[in-house]
């Protein structure tokens, strides 16, 4: 089992992976403690049925420098093969400057090919690989070292058997005549502003129960300073605050040190400092934010007049053309967009693309009653009306 620790062994190595046709990647990292991943490991195979050419580099070898690797993953000749890559992808994105282009995810593909929604890798290994991967170093400290051969066997099956996975399903895709779909899919995953967080839009990852601007405002305020700060000094955000004490915060609205003692859920640390210093600016910025400058909440839900009997019509459609098709209903349609689309709405994400050929016109023939559903048992049959 090799493991590569210099730049040149590992520029020797991706020169040799980019003359095939793909190679699987994968990470382990940590991100308990730090904003950003800290990159422990990257395993890699090239094309084949053994372990040879498979590797494991060490990112924490004294001297060395990824760069050939991240060179691999812009190579446009050579496809980069994940398994639920968006936390890899992110790492790359920061740490590289790169997001590995072509991508194929295996995740995405499987939900396409009749595997389940977000199937775990070793579901795949065990119906497609016919293998099993021992799960003893699952919760490893990557960054430790040395490494064990257990855990390095482990980290390097993430790889070797990935290469028989995206054969099949490659294969699959262009049998069913679905690689489009997949191609759709991972074009979320290989946009930047997947990757990018911005202060001023870290309040809408924030759950709140009221639409009120001025709540609304100072939440924003709250989750941008929290935002910028754990980006700066690359801590958790959850270290900072989380977000039940944001959400306190913005109804009892501190004014002074002596009021935001009284939280019951902001942690020791955030009621001093300059983090305290950063909530009282936050809230009182979002007391003095004008009316137009409110954020505005989601209201669409709140307008909605939804056809109960049509929503509960189009889960019925949608289970059946996913059952039919094979495909993961969550890549086709939420329950949010059927009751968007039984209120009347058209500007959801099932009508458009692949989903409106695999879904989205029944669905619309079905809104406008050109067809019914008949259901007897498990079976359902579409009238033409």
């Amino acid at each position: 089992m090799r493991t590569i620790t210099t730049t040149a062994e590992l520029a020797e190595y991706c020169q040799e992976a980019a003359t095939h046709d793909y190679v699987t990647v994968d990470t382990e990292f940590l991100r308990e403690r730090t904003y950003y991943s800290k990159l422990c490991l990257v395993q890699l195979a090239m094309p084949g049925s053994t372990d040879d050419n498979a590797v494991l580099v060490d990112p924490l070898a004294n001297g060395i420098s990824l760069q050939p690797l991240y060179d691999l993953m812009a190579d446009e000749s050579t496809v980069k093969v994940f398994h639920a890559a968006r936390q890899d992808l992110e790492i790359f994105f920061h740490d590289g400057d790169v997001i590995p282009t072509p991508l194929f995810d295996t995740q995405v593909a499987a939900m396409v090919c009749g595997f389940g929604e977000q199937v775990g890798y070793e579901t795949l290994v065990r119906k497609i690989a016919k293998a099993s991967v021992d799960k003893s170093s699952r919760f490893t400290d990557w960054s430790r070292r040395p490494l064990s051969e257990a855990q390095k066997t482990y980290a390097l099956a993430d790889v070797t058997h990935l290469r028989q996975i995206y054969e099949f399903l490659r294969d699959q895709l262009a049998k069913n005549k679905r690689g489009k779909w997949v191609s759709e899919e991972l074009s979320v995953l290989t946009s930047p502003e997947t990757y990018l967080m911005d202060p001023d839009k870290a309040w809408e990852r924030v759950k709140v129960r009221t639409s009120a601007g001025k709540f609304l405002a100072i939440v924003r305020e709250l989750a941008k300073f929290r935002e910028a700060y754990a980006q700066e000094r690359n801590v958790p955000r959850s270290r900072v605050y989380k977000d039940d004490a944001l959400t306190e915060l913005a109804s009892t609205k501190p004014k002074d040190m002596n009021d935001l003692s009284r939280s019951r859920l902001l942690l020791r640390e955030a009621r001093k400092g300059e983090i305290a210093e950063g909530i009282l600016k936050a809230v009182a910025d979002g007391l003095a934010c004008a009316p137009e400058d409110m954020p505005q909440g989601d209201k669409t839900r709140e307008k909605l007049n939804v056809n109960p009997a049509l929503a509960d019509l189009l889960r019925v459609l949608l289970k059946a053309k996913t059952e039919e098709m094979g495909v993961a209903a969550k890549l086709i349609a939420s329950a949010s967009d059927l009751d968007l689309m039984a209120a009347g709405e058209r500007d959801v994400a099932a009508l458009s693309g692949w989903r409106r050929e695999a879904f989205g016109e029944d669905a619309l023939r079905l809104c406008n009653g050109e067809i019914g559903l008949a259901v007897k048992g498990r079976s359902v049959k579409v009238i033409t009306l």
